[in-house]
């Protein structure tokens, strides 16, 4: 089963490569990794997707909550939590397409960028919106390269509040 994990941890060099060092020790691929420092600048926070059971997974989080650097560990994938991910696309849209391939875009939420030399276009949704965009798009030109921020999180619910250590 996939897995959307959020640990905050201390902003400490080398906490980073511990956490995704447990993971990966453990045989498990991270899909999705997205880490920048919180409201507090001693904190930052991890969003990870991985994939595992759910057994499997509940231990990895305890492991993680051992770890000194990390304050806590939630695995949001049962809870209610929204999920976005940000992507950026340049393609080359033929100049008979390009009031189309913008109706995809602004209807999609997204925002052109820039259109020269090619078009740079910003979509944020879910994973499964993005593709869709990118596939629809696709029909209105050459896909040159897509960039992919990575997966964010949040629970709809109050977060619990950090632990000292």
């Amino acid at each position: 089963m996939r897995h959307l994990i959020a640990i905050l941890l201390q902003n400490e060099a080398g906490a980073l490569t511990r956490v995704t060092g447990l993971i990966s020790s453990r045989g498990y691929n991270i899909e999705s990794l997205s880490v920048a420092p919180t409201n507090d600048p001693s904190i930052s926070r991890i969003t990870l997707v991985t994939t595992g059971s759910d057994a499997v997974i509940a231990q990895i989080n305890s492991q993680l909550q051992k770890l000194v650097d990390v304050v806590t560990v939630e695995d949001m994938t049962t809870g209610d939590h929204l999920a976005r991910e940000l992507a950026l696309l340049k393609l080359q849209v033929a100049a008979d397409q390009q009031d189309a391939a913008a109706q995809v875009v602004h209807r999609s939420g997204g925002k052109v960028l820039s259109t020269e030399p090619a078009w740079i276009v910003e979509i944020a949704g879910t994973e499964d919106m993005i593709a869709e965009v990118i596939a629809t798009l696709s029909a209105f030109g050459e896909i040159v390269e897509v960039v992919r921020g990575g997966v964010l999180g949040i629970s709809r619910t109050g977060r619990r509040a950090p632990t000292a250590r």
